[in-house]
């Protein structure tokens, strides 16, 4: 029998998605670490990710799909509902140099709570990801029109414009 010490992070830990399969010996610059406040980090473990690559080829309308998609598809429903409203609000508008940081800022961090907390200025962002699209983003989420986010946009805005 479990105690209740153990049952209560073995839920806690899995109703927050913080189950990951152990992997050991694996070092990478780009990873993520599952981080709990009472952690000792003995049984750290880090996941690699792919690197973050520039995609040079790719067609403007190709990448601003891709980015709405990545803007709505995100490890967490706080950054799946704030990237795709402003995604909606912002993409079609932005420039080559702008689409570029935007797909850099919600692709390389592997962590989306680090973007939270950037958006929303509780953290410092990191000098790589500041920039024109960043100070846009931070305006965004500080809500000056008190719209209400609740939700990410329905996709039949979509169709509006192909039309």
């Amino acid at each position: 029998m479990l105690s209740a010490v153990i049952a209560k992070r073995l839920v806690t830990g899995l109703c927050q998605g913080a189950w990951r399969p152990a992997v050991t010996g694996l070092v990478s610059s780009r990873s993520y670490r599952g981080e709990a406040p009472e952690d000792t980090r003995g049984d750290l473990i880090e996941i690699p990710l792919p690197p973050w690559e520039e995609k040079p080829g790719e067609p403007t309308d190709i990448k601003r799909r891709r980015l709405l998609y990545e803007s709505r598809k995100r490890g967490m429903l706080e950054n799946c509902i704030l990237l795709s409203l402003f995604a909606k609000r912002y993409l079609n508008t932005m420039s080559e140099s702008q689409l570029l940081q935007y797909d850099r800022l919600i692709n390389e961090p592997s962590n989306d709570w680090d973007i939270y907390y950037w958006a929303t200025e509780a953290q410092p962002t990191p000098e790589v990801y500041q920039g024109e699209v960043m100070d846009m983003l931070k305006e965004f989420t500080k809500n000056r029109d008190q719209e209400q986010r609740l939700d990410a946009p329905n996709l039949e805005y979509l169709d509006k414009e192909s039309q």
